[in-house]
C-alpha cells in the first residue's frame, strides 16, 4: 500500500486529520519519566504518547533531529520508535533534508532500511534534490515551501506581489504526482495558507505552528482544507503530549476539528461527508464504520422477516455502501485486513450482493477476479464460472452477510466443480447462528469483518438504539 492509500485509510477509520509528533524532547519530558537514564525514559514516555493516541491520529512525525541530538543512543531509539508504530499509520520523518550530495544514501536508509513512510525536504536546491526520494513509489515527501519564524519573512514573502514560497509551491507541483509529493506549511496566517490550498488544490498539506494564542481553528480550516473536506493534516498541540490525560485532550480536539470541518465541507460537493457525534474510550476497532453503516440505513431494527422466513428484531442491507465512497472504501479496508492474512491466487464475489466488493478487493489487493454465475444461461458460453481461471487454484470467496450460509456454499461447490479449490469463505457480516461451524464441517474456514453482537452492542453504548432495542436483540438472538 503506497504512502497516500496509506494515510486516507488511518483518516477514514479513525476519523481524524491529527498527526502527532514523537520527539523526544528531554526539555518536554514530563516528570513522571525522568530517570538517571535519559534514553529509557523518553522511551517510556514515547510508548505512552504511542497507546494513547494510536486510534485517534493519522500519522505519527518524528523529527529526526531530536534524535540526532541523543547520539548513537538517539538513533538507535528512533529505529526502536518507528518499529513499535502499527503497521496501519503511516511514519512522516521530519528531516528536513536539504543535502544534494547525500540524498540518494538518505532515501535509501529511512525508506529502506527504517521503513517510515514520508520525508520532510528542504526544496532549495530544486528538483534534483527531491528526485531521489520519489523513485520510491510506494513513498512520499513533504516539501517545505513555508514556515512561521518572522526572521523567513525576508526571503519567503518577497517580492510582495508574487513571494517566493508559492513560486516553490509552483515549481514542486511539476516535481511529482498529488499522491506522491506534499507539501509543508507552517504559519498562523489563514491568508498565507489559503493562497497555498488556491494555487495547489490537489496537494496534501502537513500544517505546522498553528496553535499560537490568538489562532482560529476554524479559520485555518477554511483555508487549508480543499473542497471535500480533506487534505489538510493538522498536529496535536505538543503541550498536550505532555499531560496525563492525554487520550480524553486529543479526543476532544478531535471532535473540534470535524464539527469545524462540518460547518464548512464545501456546498458543491457530490457525496455527503460522515463524521462521528462520540468519542467513546476503549472502542471497538470499527465503530466509527458500524455508527456510519446504521447511520446511512444499512442497519434497521424492528420486524423483519428474512429469506429463510425467521423473524429478526433487525434487519441488514448492505446494497447502499457503493453510493458511498467513504463508507464503501471503509468496507474494503476491513476486509483486506482479512484478506492479506490468507493465500490465494483468485478472489470470487457471490451473486449479486458482493460483486462490488469482490471488484473493489481485486482492483486494491492486484489478484485476479471470478465469480460464480447464479444462474446458468441457455445462450452464449453458458459458463458456470465468469473471468479466467486454471484448475488447481486456490480461490477464496468473498460475501456480505452469513446467514444461513446456503449461497455462499452453493457458490463455493460451483467453483469447485470446476476444479478449484476453495478453502477460505471472508464475509462482512455473521448473524452469529453456527453457520461458521456448519461451514467448517462441510471443509471451509469462514472469516467475519463484524459479528452482530459486536455491532449491536457498539450501537447501544453509542446511544443509537435504546436499551429496549438492546434488551429484545439479546433476548430473541
Amino acid at each position: 500500500m503506497n504512502f497516500f492509500d496509506k494515510l486516507n485509510q488511518a483518516i477514514s477509520q479513525n476519523q481524524s486529520l491529527l498527526f502527532v509528533g514523537l520527539d523526544p524532547n528531554p526539555e518536554m519530558m514530563p516528570s513522571c519519566y525522568q530517570t538517571d537514564d535519559t534514553i529509557t525514559g523518553l522511551w517510556n514516555w514515547l510508548q505512552f504518547i504511542i497507546s494513547e493516541t494510536v486510534d485517534k491520529t493519522c500519522a505519527y512525525k518524528p523529527t529526526l533531529g531530536f534524535y540526532e541530538a541523543l547520539g548513537a543512543s538517539g538513533i538507535e531509539l528512533l529505529q526502536k520508535t518507528i518499529a513499535s508504530i502499527p503497521g496501519n499509520i503511516p511514519i512522516i520523518l521530519d528531516a528536513k533534508h536539504s543535502d544534494l550530495n547525500t540524498s540518494s544514501i538518505f532515501a535509501r536508509t529511512v525508506f529502506s532500511q527504517w521503513g517510515v513512510d514520508a520525508v520532510t525536504l528542504n526544496p532549495y536546491a530544486g528538483q534534483d534534490h527531491i528526485a531521489p526520494f520519489l523513485v520510491y513509489p510506494d513513498k512520499a515527501v513533504f516539501v517545505l515551501c513555508c514556515t512561521s519564524n518572522l526572521g523567513a519573512k525576508t526571503l519567503q514573502q518577497y517580492p510582495s506581489d508574487s513571494p517566493f514560497y508559492l513560486q516553490v509551491v509552483k515549481e514542486s507541483k511539476n516535481w511529482g504526482t498529488p499522491e506522491q509529493l506534499c507539501l509543508e506549511v507552517g504559519t498562523t496566517d489563514p491568508n498565507i495558507l489559503a493562497s497555498i490550498r488556491e494555487t495547489a488544490p490537489e496537494r496534501t498539506i502537513m500544517v505546522r505552528s498553528i496553535w499560537a494564542i490568538d489562532s482560529n481553528l476554524e479559520k485555518i480550516l477554511m483555508a487549508g482544507l480543499n473542497s471535500n473536506g480533506e487534505g489538510l493534516l493538522i498536529p496535536v498541540p505538543q503541550d498536550m503530549l505532555a499531560r496525563e490525560n492525554l487520550s480524553q485532550e486529543i479526543c476532544s480536539l478531535q471532535e473540534d476539528i470535524n464539527q469545524a470541518r462540518t460547518s464548512i465541507i464545501s456546498q458543491g460537493s457530490t457525496c455527503s461527508l460522515w463524521l462521528p457525534d462520540v468519542c467513546v474510550l476503549n472502542q471497538h476497532p470499527y465503530q466509527d464504520l458500524i455508527l456510519q453503516l446504521y447511520d446511512i440505513g444499512c442497519i434497521l431494527f424492528g420486524d423483519f422477516v428474512q429469506a429463510s422466513g425467521a423473524t429478526f428484531p433487525y434487519y441488514i442491507d448492505l446494497r447502499t455502501i457503493i453510493s458511498n465512497p467513504q463508507v464503501f472504501n471503509q468496507v474494503l479496508s476491513a476486509y483486506e485486513d482479512i484478506l492479506k492474512t490468507l493465500k490465494f491466487d483468485r478472489i470470487a464475489g457471490i451473486p449479486y450482493g458482493s460483486l462490488p466488493t469482490a471488484t473493489g478487493l481485486a482492483l486494491r489487493m492486484n489478484f485476479p477476479m471470478i465469480f460464480p454465475r447464479k444462474e446458468v444461461k441457455a445462450h452464449g458460453t453458458r459458463r458456470v464460472i465468469e473471468g479466467d481461471f486454471r484448475a488447481g487454484e486456490n480461490v477464496v470467496v468473498v460475501d456480505d452477510i452469513l446467514i444461513s450460509g446456503k449461497s455462499v456454499m452453493e457458490g463455493a461447490q460451483k467453483l469447485e466443480s470446476a476444479g478449484l479449490n476453495v478453502n477460505d469463505i471472508v464475509v462482512f457480516i455473521d448473524h452469529e447462528q453456527g453457520v461458521k461451524e456448519k461451514l467448517k464441517a462441510n471443509g471451509y474456514l469462514a472469516y467475519s469483518v463484524l459479528g452482530i453482537s459486536e455491532i449491536v452492542n457498539t450501537l447501544y453504548q453509542a446511544g443509537r438504539i435504546n436499551e429496549e432495542q438492546f434488551l429484545r436483540f439479546n433476548h430473541e438472538c
